[in-house]
């Protein structure tokens, strides 16, 4: 296949999600990684759970932002799965939970289907209801939630209370997740984008090749998968044959495994978003300024001015049903593995593929600074 192509979606629906209900991250230090969020990009206190709740393995600090909610979970102990996670992969996603009507039924699909069971259904509850949770994996040490919450009226989840802070820094405008990629190894693409059709019903919805993400340098391979409402988007990248190590193997190298490579959220006014984003400190990759000059021809004619958007590092593409915006940070850890995507569609479906040059010689750039091209 020479180009990118847009496959019609053809899923099967026999494991409907409603959308994202959260992130969970385990790291070294929950309360700085929760504080981080708040102060750099936004998020606001939601829940906790830990010592003080009763909870003896763990401390979990919960932070939302429109639909966005991401948990922060540190082990207080070592020596289980959770410390061992974090000495194997550092400050990273753990899961990826869907929100869903039926989590049993949910997750009897998916074992059906050929998933293999994280977590066995089972039910949480206190004073404000109750919830249905259930877990399958997913690519390297990554899993699913199945969370069924109609039944509940809590803060988030039983077992936290709510998490009332006097530092509050004001949003910054992020509405939702709009897709979380997942970096696999050599050869692994076709089997793991296979398991979201068969195992969840999802459909290939854009297929890139090595032709279509490349440089003189680098080359990877990418499937993007979607679930049946649209919600759900997960792009799964695999290397592919190039002249130096990719962003795909370097981020496998110090992942120490597949995993979530970035998560892509959305905003309706990027330049507000991205403006307050460097303001507090982000650091978001270096786009050359002659990127800018044939952007007016490529993309034709749009409502934000050009020169801010240079100004700001803000990349730009089009595809029939309209344009989006998007800029890319620099990783968010010590280790280069886990960044952020700032996006806004302005009917835009597709994924920028006119910004894959730019961007992944931005990314070599900063592989060339690291010493691992």
């Amino acid at each position: 296949m020479d180009t990118a192509t847009l496959q019609k979606p053809t899923a099967q629906d026999f494991c409907p999600i409603l959308g994202t209900d959260y992130i969970e991250f385990f790291v070294g230090n929950a309360k700085q990684a929760a504080y981080y969020y708040k102060a750099a990009f936004g998020f606001q206190s939601l829940a906790y759970r830990g010592l003080e709740t009763g909870v003896r393995d763990r401390a979990s600090y919960a932070v939302r932002q429109g639909k966005i909610t991401l948990v922060f979970t540190t082990p207080l102990h070592p020596g289980n799965d959770m410390a061992h996670h974090l000495a194997q992969h550092g400050d990273a996603v753990k899961s990826i939970a869907f929100w869903v009507e039926d989590a049993e039924q949910a997750w009897k699909e998916a074992i059906f289907r050929g998933a293999r069971s994280f977590m066995q259904p089972e039910i949480l509850q206190d004073e404000f209801g109750k919830i249905k949770q259930a877990g399958i994996h997913t690519y390297g040490d990554t899993v699913h939630m199945f969370i069924e919450r109609k039944d509940y009226r809590g803060v988030f989840l039983p077992g936290f209370v709510e998490w009332k802070s006097e530092f509050n820094p004001p949003e910054i405008g992020l509405k939702y997740v709009d897709h979380c990629v997942g970096n696999v190894d050599w050869g692994q693409m076709n089997h793991w984008a296979g398991f979201y059709q068969n195992v969840l019903g999802f459909s290939n919805l854009i297929t890139f090749d090595d032709k279509d993400i490349s440089t003189q340098y680098t080359a990877l391979m990418s499937k993007v998968m979607q679930n049946h409402n649209g919600r759900i988007r997960f792009p799964i990248n695999e290397p592919a044959m190039g002249a130096k190590k990719s962003q795909i193997e370097e981020f496998i190298e110090f992942n120490h495994g597949p995993g979530c490579q970035h998560i892509a959220v959305a905003t309706d006014d990027i330049i507000f978003t991205v403006s307050e984003l460097r303001r507090r400190g982000v650091e978001f990759l270096y786009v050359p300024g002659d990127y800018y000059d044939t952007v007016s021809e490529r993309v034709g004619e749009i409502r934000e001015d050009l020169e801010v958007l240079k100004s700001l590092g803000i990349m730009v593409d089009r595809d029939d049903e309209g344009y989006l915006l998007q800029i890319f940070t620099k990783p968010v850890e010590d280790r280069p593995t886990l960044f952020y995507e700032i996006i806004e569609r302005v009917g835009a479906k597709s994924f920028g593929k006119g910004n894959f040059q730019a961007l992944f010689e931005s990314i070599e750039a900063e592989q060339a600074r690291r010493g691992t091209l």
